[in-house]
């Protein structure tokens, strides 16, 4: 099997199970992943994350021509601009996770840093979380909003909509992503419980041990 062919495979693998987990429901949620020559395979759009086929993913050479496949997911936008701003990027996954978006219309939530220290994983995984505002699902504007990061964020949060995770690779991305989802969850569960958070010291010690993103 060659490379592709197996990126193919894992591509939807791990989408599946995302999906059988309740991750991300229906026709939502896209994800991408560099191939060995520079391109991308892409979710089509309106496919469920739990039926994605290997043979109809949307493929993209390095110049960014759509060469075969179906029709690529209408947040292309958004994955472009990860992409094109991180160099380390070598997968972007985006999800409709329920808790996320629960935090996101939270009226004290801070924009610059979305999720509480609640454990060292979300720190380590993610860095600091940005909150962009609300767009319509395929504003180009949402990838401009990435722009404007200038690679200084690997996971953004769209209020009322879905996370967005960038990692190295697939696997890294969805790890991410779903750790996103579990610290939200945690933050929902114990919202106005007054819990036990990382200290400011505690959360420095897991960005210096573990070489965590997080002051840009």
């Amino acid at each position: 099997m060659s490379a592709e062919a197996r990126l193919r495979e894992q591509i939807c693998l791990l989408a599946r199970s995302i999906f059988d987990r309740g991750l991300t429901g229906g026709s939502t949620g896209n994800i991408s992943a560099r191939t060995e020559d520079g391109g991308l395979l892409v979710s089509p759009t309106g496919t469920s994350f739990g039926r994605l086929d290997p043979g109809r993913l949307s493929r993209f050479d390095a110049a960014g021509h759509l060469v075969s496949g179906d029709k690529p997911t209408k947040e292309m936008p958004l994955h472009s601009a990860f992409y094109e701003t991180r160099s380390t990027a070598g997968a972007v996954v985006h999800l409709h996770s329920c808790h996320s978006v629960a935090l996101s219309m939270m009226p004290d939530v801070d924009p610059e840093d979305f999720l509480p220290p609640l454990t060292p994983y979300g720190i380590m995984k993610l860095g600091r979380v940005k909150l962009l505002p609300v767009f319509l699902p395929g504003d180009p504007a949402m990838g401009d909003a990435v722009r404007g990061l200038a690679g200084r964020r690997s996971a953004v949060m769209l209020a009322n909509h879905g996370p967005v995770v960038a990692g190295k690779d697939v696997e890294a991305a969805c790890n991410a992503v779903e750790e996103l989802e579990e610290t939200a969850r945690l933050a929902m569960l114990t919202r106005g419980l007054q819990p036990r958070m990382l200290s400011p010291e505690q959360v420095r010690a897991v960005v210096e041990k573990f070489d965590v993103e997080w002051d840009a």
